[in-house]
């Protein structure tokens, strides 16, 4: 692995942050709505680009594994991490583990619901909020 790949993970999430940010905006106000459709359309974005990119960079366009890193881990990485969630899923589903699929996505969302709400609370309390 080329030494180099921390420093193109870095950049590819400052990238993908900005994307996040810039895409999700424009989305959002193009609704002008209270559900959060700017964030929703960020991650079916991820998830599409993931789920194209982790079959064409190895496979057609034969990116070297330094770039591919830095496209799937920091560039969508920084625009959102669900896409990694989705492939991971996906490919629980995928060997037929669809118990642990089942898993993921429950734990995740109940349990990252239940840190948030932990962690919300926790500031709150200690800021006197």
């Amino acid at each position: 692995m080329h030494k180099l790949v921390p420093l193109f993970i870095f950049v590819g999430s400052g990238v993908g942050g900005v994307m996040r940010w810039m895409v999700g905006g424009w989305v959002q106000r193009l609704s002008s709505g209270a559900f959060p459709i700017g964030t929703l359309a960020v991650n079916i974005i991820g998830c599409f680009l993931i789920g194209l990119l982790t079959v064409a960079l190895p496979g057609r366009l034969l990116v070297r594994e330094e770039f591919r890193i830095a496209l799937l881990v920091g560039l969508l990485g920084g625009f959102t991490t669900f896409s990694t969630f989705g492939l991971e899923t996906f490919a629980l589903l995928n060997d037929g583990q669809a118990w642990r699929a089942l898993l993921n996505v429950a734990g995740s969302v109940v349990l990252g619901l239940a840190a948030v709400w932990l962690g919300y609370r926790l500031a709150e309390g200690w800021l006197g909020v």
